[in-house]
């Protein structure tokens, strides 16, 4: 559903390897003043985030945004949770699909949409050990087909 646009802040590869993407979506985030600075300077990780919904609202947990350099005592705690927000249809039909068994929601990039921030949020199914190792075998040979065609080309 929800695609990137404007300027990448934070990537998470690592949702990617550990989980099936089934449907993503687009969120805002609450923020403060010297968050969003420094999100602007690009110092935000999500690799270890996760969300949950709590009395329907939506909340993510390990977000990691560095503080503002320039800042003073108005900088907030690094980790905090953050408020998402999303429209309650959209919360409650998450929810929904949560309850089923091997079912997240994961944050996937971070990014500007004009001049807010927005996060994509995907709903994921857990792989399995052997899920993730077919993965890794496809890509090293999608990666072996392309060299291979490179160097019949080009060689």
């Amino acid at each position: 559903m929800a695609k990137a646009q404007g300027k990448l802040i934070a990537n998470n590869k690592k949702a990617y390897h550990d989980f099936f993407i089934l449907d993503t979506y687009e969120a805002g985030i609450a923020l403060a003043g010297t968050e969003v600075k420094s999100l602007r300077m690009g110092k935000c990780s999500v690799k270890e985030a996760f969300i949950r919904i709590e009395n329907g609202e939506m909340f993510i947990y390990g977000m990691h945004i560095s503080p503002y350099e320039k800042g003073n005592i108005f900088n907030k705690d690094p980790l905090r949770v953050r408020k998402l927000l999303l429209h309650k249809a959209e919360i409650n039909k998450l929810l929904g699909k949560m309850k089923e068994k091997g079912m997240a929601i994961v944050p996937l990039r971070v990014y500007f949409s004009g001049s807010l921030v927005k996060v994509e949020v995907g709903l994921a199914k857990g792989k399995k050990l052997y899920d993730k190792r077919a993965d890794i075998a496809k890509k090293d040979q999608k990666r072996e087909a392309e060299r291979d065609f490179k160097i019949r080309n080009f060689g």
